[in-house]
């Protein structure tokens, strides 16, 4: 792994030991506790879309299994919370495994196509099934509690997911520097030619959709006990064309544009509140001129301006 890795998470670990001893307030606490959920849901997503070249426009929905196994297992089965944990993230990952293989035979368009349907259909699924989701008006999620300890407070939730964060960081930056990530990078950029070196094409995309899948998929589960409370929301088109988006607006194929793209979109909403209306007009506005003057994203963009990698 190169050193400006290793410098960029020992920054990312020195900012989250020392934010929250300087922010002023609850509502900022929980403001960036919702940011380090959505990074790690975004380095997954990226390692998918931006280091395998694969698009999943409905990532969403593997985020709704985990934050409704978490809900309907301990209430209406009685099942311990981070048993539910796991089990969510065993079916999100061989649902994905099982689906990936004839998803993958297609390519663009129609590749997004069925990720979106995929997508759809398991929000439909949680509506639907009221008598175990609570339909439309969702469900509570109980408390999650590690080692007899229950985690209640703000501050709580804050060092648990800093951890998240930073091993998440640690693992995909080892991952892309593995033969494992040069291999993803071999067929985002040509698949032909990674098949005539050798590499088994079919094999690594399932793999990096499973584990991208499972990413979201625990972090749906974190999410719902942290909310304590969880609606087919969780799961609908808009939240995966959001998460799509801090990809993109972070930087594809950049591990620090994660987190950058997570961070922004997720302050963007706060800060354009006092448009009274407008803030959606503001939001798309702010979108497209990054687009348009950055379109590799905001890392990739400012790291290739000063000489680093990202």
């Amino acid at each position: 792994m190169r050193k400006s890795a290793f410098f960029g998470l020992y920054i990312v670990i020195a900012i989250l030991l020392v934010l929250p001893f300087v922010l002023p307030n609850s509502f900022y606490m929980d403001l960036v506790i919702r940011m380090a959920i959505n990074a790690v849901i975004v380095l997954g997503l990226n390692l998918l879309i931006g280091f395998a070249g694969q698009i999943s426009m409905g990532h969403a929905g593997f985020l709704g299994i985990g934050a409704y196994a978490s809900a309907v297992l301990p209430t209406h089965f009685g099942w311990h919370p981070l048993l539910a944990m796991g089990a969510g993230a065993l079916v999100t990952g061989l649902l994905a495994a099982l689906l990936a293989r004839p998803i993958f035979k297609l390519k663009g368009h129609y590749l997004a196509m069925a990720t979106l349907g995929l997508g759809i259909i398991i929000n439909i699924v949680l509506r639907n099934e009221a008598a175990l989701t609570g339909g439309p008006d969702g469900m509570p999620v109980p408390p999650l509690g590690l080692l007899g300890f229950e985690l209640s407070s703000d501050k709580h939730w804050y060092w648990v997911v800093a951890l998240l964060l930073s091993v998440s960081v640690w693992a995909s930056l080892n991952l892309i520097n593995s033969p494992f990530g040069r291999a993803l990078r071999a067929l985002h950029g040509s698949e032909v030619a990674s098949q005539v070196a050798g590499v088994d094409v079919v094999r690594y995309k399932v793999s990096i959709f499973v584990i991208s899948a499972v990413f979201a998929s625990l972090m749906g589960s974190i999410t719902a006990h942290y909310v304590g409370f969880v609606t087919p929301n969780f799961a609908d088109f808009f939240h995966s064309i959001e998460l799509v988006t801090m990809v993109v607006i972070g930087g594809m194929a950049s591990v620090y544009g994660s987190i950058v793209g997570a961070v922004l979109l997720t302050a963007l909403p706060q800060a354009l509140a006092t448009f009274e209306g407008w803030e959606t007009v503001a939001f798309g506005a702010i979108l497209m001129v990054c687009m348009i003057f950055m379109p590799k994203g905001l890392v990739p963009t400012l790291a290739a301006k000063f000489g680093k990698g990202a």
